[in-house]
């Protein structure tokens, strides 16, 4: 926060509301600007670079602004409105923190003339309300058996991406990989991503990422001479180390013969392989250790004919345990046969000079993995962060059932019937109302900067081609073309659209009802400077 002002109780002044606005307003349409070049198919990539030298590539908001070193509190408000459309939808993060940076500079316009931020708080939340309810009205439903249409959503997830050039076989991948993990509840369809294991492997081209109906674990046998294939695996997942464990308190063993010290040694050993026994009498055949396994109980599992892999990270046992429908025992004197869970095979394949774990054919099939390649880790990193959305982007749809055109279209529809609807309102309100619909414009002009095109030219033509009702005409950035966009296969999910709207006027709402910046002071008596002090005599 260098350079702002701090503000305490005392000396109060009338500019001090009015700069604090001004100041946080700025912060928020600066994070905005930060990201806006990025938005769209034509948007530019951003490098990013620790205090370590490391370096990120990306053109996705959510990465940018998690990455980049933000200090200033209302700036921080508008990267969590990106962070939470990363979390909620997956993709249309950069959408969102634009939005949020549009409507603080319409904001700003409106405090210029005069309006009260509470009255423009006010407008805000009933132009957000109204304009879901406009978005609702545009809809094209879509459903798990429409595999066209989903395989659209994909494309247009990743296209302006760093593997946009592979979009038709990637999205192939991830379609399959998000069909193979869809569940029917009684309240609908829900897709859980994180059922979905992504690995990445440096090496070979993108088009070697492979999808695996099953769970792949990067991790290998402990010895080489265990089995490296087992059938019909009985699969033991253990959150305790199987060593010998350490005794909590200091102690001292003296010992004054040879003998004597064989006798301690036997007496580990037996300790160890009483271990060892009950994982084997309880019929494991494959065994998953979150923790260290010993070289001696090494020796006995791989004498058993076990296949062990130890170092197993929490998210992968409880993937382990949700595919396989194995209990993670916490000690071993809670193994019980029954709960053990099952997979048709369980394998140790080479995977470009690296070895890991194969599962398939798992006891609940609702489990898949994807084994992602790429020449370089950057471009295998992007991959990931592309194909993350896509995978986000086809499960919010499957789950809502309702898709949007993309390019601009549902913005500009949004901007021409809030316009109309703010004409209905009387008051100031009705002011806020109008400032809300022209900030939609943000996204098709943004879309025709990035791609080079003439925005006042682009927005004059979409408005014309709405308001002569076709409501899903938006820009084609690699024509110029205004066109309509469901039959230019761009398609997004609704829930991309809502998410934004309502996140985006959360926060600003937030910010324009902030008038004044105090540093708290959070010594002594925690009072602020100024302020008299309690009296301690009562």
């Amino acid at each position: 926060m260098a350079g702002q002002p701090t503000y305490a109780l005392g000396n109060r002044n009338k500019s001090r509301t009015r700069d604090a606005q001004s100041i946080n307003i700025l912060a928020g349409k600066a994070v905005a600007k930060a990201v806006r070049t990025t938005l769209g198919p034509k948007g530019m990539d951003k490098m990013l670079i620790d205090g370590l030298g490391d370096i990120v590539i990306t053109n996705d908001g959510a990465t940018i602004l998690r990455e980049m070193d933000i200090e200033h509190p209302a700036a921080k408000m508008v990267v969590e409105v990106s962070k939470t459309q990363d979390d909620e939808v997956g993709d249309g993060t950069t959408t969102a923190a634009v939005l949020t940076g549009e409507l603080l500079t319409k904001a700003e316009e409106l405090i210029d003339k005069g309006v009260h931020p509470t009255i423009i708080a006010s407008g805000y939340r009933h132009a957000a309300k109204k304009a879901v309810e406009i978005l609702k009205t545009i809809t094209i439903d879509v459903s798990t058996d429409d595999r066209e249409t989903l395989m659209k959503l994909a494309k247009t997830a990743l296209t302006g991406k760093a593997a946009g050039e592979y979009k038709d076989f990637l999205a192939e991948k991830a379609l399959d990989a998000v069909l193979s993990v869809v569940e029917e509840t009684d309240d609908g369809i829900k897709v859980d991503v994180n059922d979905i294991t992504i690995e990445k492997r440096e090496g070979g081209s993108i088009l070697d990422t492979e999808l695996v109906t099953g769970l792949v674990i990067d991790k290998e046998r402990v010895r080489p001479n265990m089995p490296k294939k087992v059938e019909n695996a009985k699969i033991l997942l253990a959150s305790f180390a199987i060593e010998l464990q350490k005794i909590e308190k200091t102690a001292e063993i003296k010992i004054t013969s040879p003998d004597q010290m064989n006798l301690f040694v036997e007496q580990e050993e037996k300790m160890v392989k009483d271990m060892v026994d009950k994982i084997i009498a309880s019929g494991a055949t494959v065994v998953f250790c979150q923790k260290a396994i010993d070289d001696l109980a090494q020796y006995y599992l791989e004498k058993a004919g076990i296949y062990a892999c130890r170092r197993i990270t929490k998210s992968d046992l409880q993937k382990l345990a949700k595919a396989t429908g194995a209990t993670l025992f916490q000690d071993v004197t809670d193994i019980r046969p029954e709960d053990l869970g099952s997979a048709e095979s369980v394998e140790e394949r080479d995977i470009h000079g690296s070895k890991m774990t194969f599962l398939l054919g798992c006891k609940e099939e609702k489990t898949a993995s994807l084994i992602l390649h790429g020449g370089t880790s950057h471009i295998v990193d992007s991959l990931n962060r592309a194909l993350h959305d896509a995978l986000c982007v086809i499960g919010v749809a499957l789950e809502d059932k309702k898709i949007v055109a993309g390019g601009g279209s549902p913005e500009i529809e949004l901007a021409l019937r809030l316009r109309d609807y703010a004409a209905t309102l009387k008051g100031r309100e009705q002011l806020a109302v109008g400032k809300f619909a022209e900030a939609f414009e943000i996204i098709p002009q943004t879309l025709a900067e990035n791609a080079g095109l003439d925005p006042i030219d682009k927005l004059i033509e979409l408005r014309s081609q709405h308001e002569q009702g076709n409501k899903n005409m938006g820009l084609d950035v690699y024509t110029g073309k205004v066109v309509d966009m469901y039959e230019n296969n761009v398609l997004e999910p609704l829930r991309i659209k809502t998410q934004a709207i309502n996140a985006a006027t959360e926060a600003t709402v937030m910010i324009l009802r902030i008038d004044d910046v105090v540093a708290a002071n959070r010594r002594g008596s925690g009072m602020p400077p100024g302020m008299p002090q309690p009296d301690m005599d009562m």
